[in-house]
């Protein structure tokens, strides 16, 4: 039976892959990629470096899967959204199912490189599930963990994602757009299309934030939000206008006293 294997590619950086990562690299036929258009071929790029620097064994190929179209608009309700991403995921699975069954032989070792880690905001799990429910092609598969843009920014930054005694909130940007839920002093944010909370009325705040983490161009910038909210605007459309893309993510923490006896 054939096997596909959604592997962990990390942030971007080579080294930052794991070793069952890189065995599991060395085992794979055909790595399938998702191709999204010029504009974000920085993120094709990261992967070729990945399988030029890790993969030893010869002839396995490469075989480029196009991006069906997604409704990516801000104003859609949640239903909408919901809705939008369905469609998307649908459509994926039809293209993905196509392309392992005319691509990968009936015992061959399929593997997509996803960025991350396949279990944190990734579609390709979901994904996976769908395109066996299609009934086309049959196929095991494994998931190989890998770190997370989330770890990659607490390092950068040299900071804990959570404070004493507080929990680690991560959350899409379209989930906050109000500010922070009662009774919330941090959270991780990502997948946001601006920067959600420049416009945040909460001088409490402080921001840590980050651009193609552990990669050559990576961005960072941290201070009270209030302060360097224009900052991070203006750095971010710069960055997607010189590159054609961008992938960030930033942690917001609320300022307060250290309780005594607090480390």
């Amino acid at each position: 039976m054939r096997e596909l294997l959604l592997i962990g590619m990390g942030p971007g950086h080579p080294d930052q892959i794991t070793v069952q990562a890189v065995n599991a690299l060395n085992r794979v036929d055909v790595f399938f990629r998702i191709d999204k258009g010029d504009a974000r071929s920085g993120l094709n790029a990261a992967r070729d470096e990945i399988l030029r620097r890790h993969v030893t064994r010869p002839g396995y190929r490469v075989v480029d899967i196009p991006e069906p179209p997604r409704d990516r608009s801000p104003s859609l309700t949640a239903d909408e959204y919901q809705g939008a991403v369905r469609d998307w995921h649908d459509a994926r699975a039809e293209l993905i199912a196509t392309a392992i069954g005319d691509e990968l032989g009936p015992d061959g070792v399929g593997a997509f490189l996803v960025w991350g880690d396949p279990s944190v905001y990734d579609s390709m799990l979901r994904i996976a599930g769908r395109v066996l429910a299609l009934g086309g092609v049959r196929f095991d598969y494994s998931v190989i963990p890998g770190v997370t843009s989330v770890q990659a920014l607490a390092a950068a930054h040299r900071i804990p994602l959570n404070r004493t005694g507080e929990p680690i909130f991560i959350t899409p940007a379209r989930r906050i757009a109000g500010g922070l839920p009662a009774g919330l002093d941090s959270a991780v944010v990502m997948l946001d299309s601006g920067f959600t909370a420049a416009g945040f009325d909460d001088r409490s705040l402080s921001v840590f934030w980050g651009a193609y983490l552990s990669t050559p161009d990576e961005v960072l910038i941290c201070g009270p939000l209030a302060e360097v909210a224009a900052q991070i605007t203006a750095t971010r459309a710069e960055l997607r206008e010189r590159h054609g893309w961008i992938m960030d993510t930033y942690l917001l923490r609320r300022d307060r006293e250290q309780p005594a006896g607090e480390e």
